[in-house]
């Protein structure tokens, strides 16, 4: 029983030290966001990659959950409201909910675990240890860039997804259930609240930043090889997907 209670202490303390170094870290990439200007290739570089790069994927994600979420709408009225009320039912799920949680699970899985991934092969193979005895911070070289480039990337994607989301709804809609384009779409216009759409670009501003952030962390922090490259790349999707959800349910508290 005493063993169980010094394990629970232990990990407790583990977690607020951790909490500490994360915040440090966000403390001292703002210290160095006059340099991103000096560091504007890798930025670049960094917004293509997470940005760019990840369409793909989001279009994918985007477009069946637009579909599913038709499909759910449709179940949910069945019996209680009719199915003119479908487009707005299902753009103000995907504005607030699913459009930014679900692309920021998956940037999690596709951004935050490549950048723990790097920066984990770079410390262990002591490329950031040979940054910092040439006087480059790799703070300011490495994890600026990330950082801002994805709290830049993440509410653009996550307007991308609503889009491409919102018209595979309307294609379900159209195509199964017989709702005209008009009705639809008009649907979604009489009930569009702008705070929604604002909402839902906070999210994905927040969940950017929590992903790189992490990314990061873990990444310098990475020991053990190349056997701790691979843990570092699987716990940083796990904590940042975990964290995304709980602050998804923060936001909520507090600003509904």
């Amino acid at each position: 029983m005493i063993s169980f209670f010094q394990k629970v202490g232990e990990k407790t303390l583990n977690l607020f030290e951790e909490c500490g170094q994360v915040f440090l870290l966000l403390v001292d990439i703002f210290r160095h966001s006059p340099s991103l200007y000096r560091s504007r290739k890798n930025f670049f570089y960094q917004m293509e990659h997470i940005g760019v790069n990840s369409i793909p994927l989001v279009l994918i994600i985007a477009s069946f959950t637009g579909a599913v979420a038709a499909w759910q709408a449709a179940y949910q009225l069945k019996g209680i409201a009719p199915l003119s009320f479908l487009g707005s039912a299902t753009s103000r799920a995907i504005i607030t909910e699913l459009g930014p949680v679900l692309t920021a699970i998956v940037i999690a899985g596709r951004v935050g675990a490549s950048i723990a991934a790097e920066l984990g092969s770079m410390k262990v193979t002591e490329q950031i240890d040979a940054l910092e005895t040439m006087g480059i911070s790799p703070v300011g070289f490495l994890a600026t860039p990330r950082f801002f480039a994805a709290i830049i990337m993440m509410p653009i994607l996550v307007i991308f997804a609503n889009a491409i989301a919102i018209v595979g709804a309307y294609f379900i809609s159209n195509l199964f259930l017989g709702v005209s384009f008009n009705v639809f779409f008009e649907s979604v216009r009489r009930f569009f609240a702008f705070s929604d759409f604002i909402f839902g670009l906070i999210k994905g501003l927040l969940f950017g930043g929590v992903t790189s952030l992490l990314g990061c962390h873990i990444g310098f922090r990475t020991e053990g090889g190349a056997e701790g490259v691979g843990l570092s790349t699987i716990r940083s999707f796990v904590v940042s997907s975990s964290l995304i959800l709980i602050l998804d349910y923060i936001l909520w508290t507090l600003l509904f």
